[in-house]
């Protein structure tokens, strides 16, 4: 079974390079950028002004490898690719939840990104406390 996926649009964030993301493990990233939604799929955005945060999932454009176990940064051991946010994965594909500080037309104005300048997004989905908020939930080691 095969999937195609197209964007929907495009980050642009202050970040040229993977080098150049901050790695502040454990702390919510906290750049600025927007998001920009093709032309095609601005109607799609109907009033997402009433949301203050947002999930959103983009390709990993630039990931080539495809482990099943890595060694995420600032740990030790080695770990199945599902239990770590590497951006090296069979399905290259990433979830960022962002804030969501104005709409202007077909840009979202955001804050929180750490991804590159130019990636894909493939979808958009309201960040719903009921939902995305699991107080019972726990952090990996």
């Amino acid at each position: 079974m095969d999937f195609t996926f197209s964007p929907i649009g495009l980050f642009h964030t202050p970040y040229g390079s993977t080098e150049a993301i901050p790695k502040a493990f454990g702390k919510t990233p906290t750049a600025w950028g927007s998001i920009e939604i093709f032309p095609e799929y601005e109607k799609g955005l109907l009033k997402i002004e009433a949301f203050t945060h947002l999930l959103v999932i983009f390709a990993f454009h630039r990931s080539t490898q495809k482990p099943l176990t890595v060694t995420p940064p600032t740990q030790e051991e080695e770990r199945g690719v599902f239990a770590s946010r590497s951006p090296h994965r069979p399905n290259p594909v990433g979830v960022l939840t962002v804030q969501l500080l104005k709409r202007e037309g077909n840009f979202l104005f955001v804050s929180g990104l750490d991804v590159l300048d130019g990636t894909p997004v493939l979808d958009i989905k309201p960040y719903l406390q009921h939902f995305d908020c699991r107080p019972e939930s726990r952090a990996g080691i």
